[in-house]
């Protein structure tokens, strides 16, 4: 019996300090798995900025910097500048003249963003030019986060907004070509296909952002991409950056890129190393993905940029006190793997 007692009185004592020891165990490894601190604080900041993709973004970047520069906040710069290339009939890959569906329909897709992680957007709506006006009013006037299709129209009439015809003349002629073969093969890139992302960081030092499609052209009826998505085309978060997406929307979905973005920065990655490991998740899921284009941009707090793509093609904007200018991204591909 004397033996026994003992070894309880043995079990007693040694099996809390085993515990103690676990746990201290556990601690230092979930310690060690944590990302390390961003080294960003230590960067002189830069500020106002705003970014923008493709060429007919600098034109809204114009837009944007007009705000920006007079102490405007970068939620109002983002809205106003995507609209300049959301009313111009001659893009046709957001808004007003953009390329339709495979049955003639122009439908759009959009979505906006501010500094405390508010959202709006509007999917699959039709007749209206200004998407972005409506999915900034989903995110102020309603309880929700993203209205679709005869609702999204319905609440934009509530709104003040009329009932257009977006098809341009122009639009409609490609679409009378393409119907002669009817031959879907969307090209992702900027002639068929593209959107304008924009993200901006304000004198106060508050990130918003915005994105704009009108979709891939020849499209499925109903087809929504990754426009009107937060955390795929668009994410903010005022702490850490932003980011935005463009090219084949169902590729950015399916990784979550813009959100994976930000969380690489949040790692303490700078907004290029991000955006390269966004590209390259991508195309560690996609075989086919030399068949098709994905660009990204990224805004951190300090006002440091970024900019990567699967392929070659894809230019972007970027405003700030020193500099108004188009830049071609880097890439992964540095052979030509396909003919744009």
């Amino acid at each position: 019996m004397s033996s026994r007692r003992k070894f309880i009185l043995k079990l007693g004592i040694t099996i809390p300090a085993v515990s103690i020891l676990g746990v201290q165990a556990c601690t230092s490894q979930v310690n060690s798995e944590k990302p390390e601190k961003s080294e960003n604080k230590k960067v002189n900041s830069i500020k106002p900025v705003v970014l923008s993709t493709w060429s007919f973004g600098f034109a809204a970047n114009e837009k944007a910097w007009e705000t920006l520069a007079s102490s405007g906040s970068a939620l109002d710069a983002v809205e106003q500048g995507v609209q300049i290339p959301e009313s111009d009939p001659n893009v046709t890959s957001v808004g007003f003249g953009g390329l339709p569906d495979r049955d003639g329909n122009v439908t759009l897709d959009s979505c906006i963003m501010d500094k405390n992680g508010n959202a709006g957007s509007v999917a699959f709506l039709q007749g209206i030019k200004n998407p972005i006006r409506v999915a900034r009013l989903v995110m102020e006037k309603t309880p929700h986060v993203m209205l679709a299709g005869k609702g999204a129209q319905d609440f934009a009439i509530s709104e003040g907004f009329e009932i257009e015809d977006l098809l341009t003349d122009k639009a409609r002629k490609r679409w009378n070509e393409w119907k002669t073969d009817a031959n879907y093969k969307p090209e992702i890139n900027v002639e068929d296909h593209d959107t304008i992302g924009m993200i901006a960081l304000d004198k106060n030092g508050d990130l918003s952002g915005a994105c704009t499609t009108s979709g891939l052209a020849w499209k499925m009826h109903g087809r929504v991409g990754d426009s009107p998505i937060i955390g795929a085309a668009l994410f903010v978060d005022n702490e850490i950056g932003a980011a935005t997406a463009t090219g084949k929307g169902e590729a950015v979905i399916k990784t979550v890129g813009s959100f994976l973005i930000v969380e690489f920065m949040r790692q303490g990655k700078s907004p290029q190393e991000a955006c390269e490991l966004a590209v390259k998740r991508i195309i560690e899921k996609n075989p086919d993905s030399k068949n098709f284009q994905v660009g990204y941009l990224a805004l951190n707090k300090q006002g440091q940029t970024g900019a990567y793509s699967i392929q070659k093609g894809f230019t972007y904007n970027v405003f700030n006190p020193t500099k108004k200018e188009q830049n071609k991204s880097e890439h992964y591909y540095e052979t030509d793997v396909r003919t744009y």
